[in-house]
């Protein structure tokens, strides 16, 4: 079964899709040459369909010669001394002058020559570039410009040099993927035998092949005696007339980014599921609701909670005592989620447990990621810290602690003790009426009631504050009981706060890596395949 290949357009979006994803998260130089390549891709479609053709060589190559005996003039004066081509030329065969010179002016290339109407190559736009090994610095930068931004790259050797390493190593090796849209022209073979000439021809040939281009034409050309010339011309007219060397050029330029990129993708990796992520959340919000301060308020609130139970069945006349100590709850300002608590810091124990609960969920989050979106991964969990105790500070200022009404029970034991304390108080208001009335000698005129020869006013006090105070040592654990029961409910209701930020501000950030992880890799096997 043949493999169809993708489009250029379906490709160029698989890469621009994954540069939009790595924008912002990978900091690698790939990025930022892929996100070229979709610059020079689409100014390049916007000029046209002309076939731009680079020949690129040494010094005394013979690349300039080559080049006018194709343009059929001397366009390019070769020299003798190093270097001899400063700047490329160019010589445009046909087409619609405005789009070639629009096209040399996005190449900047300055020199332009005219060939006259030739049916077979119109439509060609061929350079001669500097000399990549020119003593010039700006001669060798504008040739690595050139190379990127060509079609077709003619790479010119001289059976002297042709087995040089800095081309190979540099120029040839590296444009692998881009065997399609590269020629290799042995020049100056009339300086050979043709034992010679075969044997030069079959090494070059093994060592293209070595470097993964077995696909690239090899073709033997003398341009001074114009042998192999006619050959030559014959395969720039093929390329010329099948209109595809822009495409095929940005088709192997995508491949080779997508590649690169690839060093970053990975394989598959194992997608969470939501038994880990659960594990993760409770890993973190236990370190964090120790952070955040949570036992601290669940304390406050069962302090709270058994302070307000003692007030209601406590006996009255000593509640006021109670009233000079502030209420433990209260003193924490909690209940508004705009202002900051007054819960004592985290401490160095708290920090470190966090620290090891957020590492241990970005390994996890982090396991079969490449590199790359590890350390992404890494700065994206240290934003998150950044903001993790004003969020928390916030979501335990905010979080409802449960009703605060006082329990029936404890309204009617609080009645009953004002009824006892009554009681109380009408005992000793008796006594003390019979304290006055003995002063002046009437205590006999009132008859004093009796049970079992107790004085019944001494009776009503002793009963009284001794059943206020049975009452509220009965009452006493109840209140405990309910205070336990509330600070539980609180506890469990600023763990799930602590939950939740931990999902939001922790874990949803880190998964979001992950699946930005798996949209890259995505993106980049479409553009490559």
């Amino acid at each position: 079964m043949i493999r169809r290949e993708p489009p250029l357009a379906d490709r160029l979006a698989a890469l621009r899709e994954a540069v939009e994803v790595a924008e912002g998260r990978l900091q690698v130089p790939e990025v930022a040459a892929a996100r070229s390549l979709l610059a020079k891709a689409g100014a390049r479609a916007a000029l046209g369909d002309a076939t731009v053709v680079a020949l690129a060589g040494a010094t005394g190559s013979g690349k300039s010669t080559l080049f006018n005996a194709l343009s059929g003039s001397e366009v390019s004066l070769p020299g003798v001394r190093r270097p001899t081509t400063g700047v490329a030329h160019a010589t445009v065969w046909g087409g619609a002058e405005d789009g070639a010179d629009r096209l040399l002016d996005w190449l900047e290339v300055p020199r332009r020559h005219r060939h006259p109407p030739e049916p077979a190559l119109d439509g060609l736009v061929l350079l001669d570039l500097p000399d990549h090994d020119s003593v010039r610095l700006e001669h060798r930068l504008e040739v690595d410009r050139l190379v990127e931004l060509v079609d077709v790259l003619v790479w010119v050797l001289d059976p002297e040099k042709y087995a040089d390493a800095a081309v190979h190593d540099r120029y040839l090796a590296p444009l692998a993927g881009h065997a399609g849209v590269l020629l290799v022209v042995l020049n100056q073979v009339d300086r050979l035998d043709a034992v010679a000439a075969k044997e030069c021809l079959t090494d070059l040939r093994a060592l293209l092949d070595r470097e993964g281009l077995a696909a690239t034409p090899l073709l033997a050309v003398s341009a001074r005696t114009r042998d192999g010339v006619a050959e030559l011309r014959g395969e720039l007219a093929r390329r010329v007339a099948a209109r595809r060397a822009a495409t095929d050029r940005l088709t192997a330029d995508v491949r080779r980014a997508a590649v690169a990129l690839g060093a970053h993708a990975g394989d598959d990796a194992r997608p969470l599921d939501r038994r880990d992520a659960d594990d993760l959340v409770e890993h973190l919000g236990d370190a964090l609701a120790d952070a955040a301060g949570v036992p601290t308020v669940t304390a406050a609130v069962e302090r709270s909670t058994l302070r307000s139970g003692v007030q209601h069945t406590g006996w009255p006349l000593l509640r006021w005592t109670r009233k000079l100590r502030p209420d433990p709850l209260k003193r924490l300002h909690l209940g508004d989620e705009r202002a900051r608590t007054s819960l004592p810091p985290a401490g160095a124990v708290e920090l470190a447990g966090v620290a090891t609960a957020v590492r241990r969920a970005r390994d996890a989050a982090g396991e079969d990621l490449p590199q790359a979106w590890r350390d992404d991964l890494r700065r994206t969990v240290e934003t998150s810290e950044a903001r993790l105790a004003d969020r928390l500070d916030q979501v335990v200022a905010g979080t409802d602690l449960g009703p605060d009404r006082t329990p029936l029970w404890q309204r009617a034991v609080g009645g009953l003790q004002w009824l006892l304390a009554a009681v109380a108080l009408v005992g000793a208001l008796w006594l003390l009426a019979l304290v006055v009335l003995g002063l002046f000698q009437l205590d006999e005129v009132v008859p004093l009631p009796r049970v079992e020869g107790v004085p019944l006013p001494t009776l009503l006090v002793i009963a009284g504050l001794l059943a206020g105070v049975l009452l509220a040592f009965v009452s006493r654990p109840l209140v405990g009981l309910r205070a336990r029961r509330r600070g539980r409910a609180a506890g469990r209701r600023l763990r799930a706060a602590v939950d939740t930020v931990a999902e939001e501000e922790v874990l949803e950030p880190m998964l979001a890596v992950r699946e930005d992880a798996a949209r890259f890799r995505t993106a980049v096997e479409k553009a490559r395949r």
